[in-house]
């Protein structure tokens, strides 16, 4: 999917009330901002963070949209005096869905496929927005959809408008993306009009990445074969929060079988798939108590593994670290790999070229060991004179603003303003 949105500069004059919607993992967030033009910026914001039900995750289309439009609607009716719609407009919004679309215009895209446990048969090769709409009228919600996009592209669009530096956005959650700003006549297949800014935005969809050089392993082969998706989004199954947690369970599994790691026999919920999550994953990382009792704990109450002894805990934290590093290394080459593309992994004679790059997603916000491994390798890849000109920064929330915002400027109502 390729979106250009315009040039940066004239990015920052968009007015008014605008909604987003951020589909794109086992929760989904709505969000309404004020934009108060040039000078305001963001003036407000709200957002409401919602769980989906595991069973609309592979149910029916109906199902899923009536849900969300259901929880939109319930969002809409909290707006309070501080967000101002002007009379007689129809309220709009940015829809950011975060799975492979064919994009055919701002506001309509065909799903190609579903990834991140997603499996609903009977949305593939349809247009979200139109099934999102058709659920948004069943709730009686008059509310336009002015621009679909993914998280990835949402996340640069919010870090561009907040900094010119912005070059590219990484999302590291659940699953993972990367989108970066390419001149527009460096773009081969790229046939038409070039857009006024000489630039384009390339949505990478780099969690479908996949090649011989990757570092897959016979329990990274098991986890793809038994998805939902076997043979796809390869990358994102070695890197990205929905897999870490499953794939440290692979390995404590065969630990326990070959190895009699947790004693004679082998403990059944070890057996269970995602029963161990990358958030506890992550907790077990991070214990410091000096006898890891989190550790002790998570294996007690999640794999039902009572009494262990230091020496295994502190083998279960190797486990955790030797999965989370191979996942930041990998993440930050695919950065570095952008950085190539653009030119800006050496130093220029004469320029000081500032290169900011916009993260976003639970995994790189939560997982501290992860996020710091990831930084310290792309410093390591880019060496001491060219990491002082690159920095990363956390695009909190930076999707549902950017999707927001992208709403605004492609608004029905800009004709009236600029008028």
């Amino acid at each position: 999917m390729n979106v250009s949105f315009g040039h940066p500069s004239s990015f920052r004059n968009e007015r008014g009330l605008f909604y987003a919607l951020d589909l794109g993992g086992t929760n989904f967030r709505v969000l309404r901002v004020q934009l108060g033009g040039k000078d305001g910026r963001v003036v407000n914001q709200e957002f409401a963070e919602v769980s989906i039900p595991p069973h609309l995750m592979t149910g029916g289309s109906e199902e899923l949209f009536d849900y969300i439009a259901a929880e939109l609607a319930k969002f809409v009716k909290t707006e309070g005096e501080d967000f101002h719609l002007s009379p007689g407009r129809q309220r709009e919004l940015g829809f950011t869905f975060s799975f492979p679309v064919r994009q055919l215009s701002i506001t309509s895209g065909t799903l190609i496929k579903w990834t991140k446990g997603f499996s609903i048969e009977d949305v593939v090769g349809q247009d979200v927005v139109l099934e999102l709409t058709k659920a948004l009228e069943k709730q009686g919600l008059d509310m336009r959809v002015a621009a679909l996009v993914n998280d990835t592209i949402g996340t640069l669009a919010g870090g561009r408008y907040l900094n010119n530096d912005v070059i590219a956005a990484v999302i590291l959650g659940t699953g993972t993306n990367a989108a970066y700003v390419e001149c527009a006549n460096a773009i081969p297949k790229w046939h038409g009009l070039l857009p006024k800014s000489g630039e384009m935005v390339i949505n990478m969809e780099w969690g479908n990445f996949r090649s011989s050089h990757l570092p897959i392993t016979e329990y990274d082969h098991a986890l793809d074969v038994e998805s939902l998706n076997p043979g796809e989004q390869i990358c994102e199954k070695i890197i990205s929060g929905m897999y870490l947690g499953d794939i440290v369970r692979r390995v404590l599994l065969s630990m326990a079988e070959e190895a009699a790691f947790f004693g004679d026999t082998v403990p059944p919920q070890l057996k269970v798939p995602f029963i161990l999550r990358t958030p506890d994953m992550s907790a077990m990382h991070h214990d410091t108590s000096p006898d890891l009792k989190v550790v002790g704990n998570k294996l007690k109450d999640i794999l039902g593994i009572p009494n262990t002894s230091l020496k295994t805990r502190k083998a279960v934290v190797e486990l955790c670290n030797i999965v989370a590093t191979r996942g930041a290394r990998l993440s930050a080459a695919g950065i570095l790999g952008i950085l190539k593309k653009l030119g800006r992994d050496v130093v220029k004679e004469g320029e000081k070229q500032r290169t900011v790059l916009a993260m976003d997603g639970g995994l790189y916000e939560h997982y501290t060991e992860f996020r710091v491994c990831l930084e310290s390798t792309l410093k390591e890849l880019l060496g001491e004179e060219v990491s002082a000109n690159v920095s990363v920064e956390h695009s909190n929330d930076g999707s549902g603003i950017g999707a927001a915002l992208l709403a605004a400027s492609h608004s029905q109502y800009l004709e009236v303003e600029d008028s």
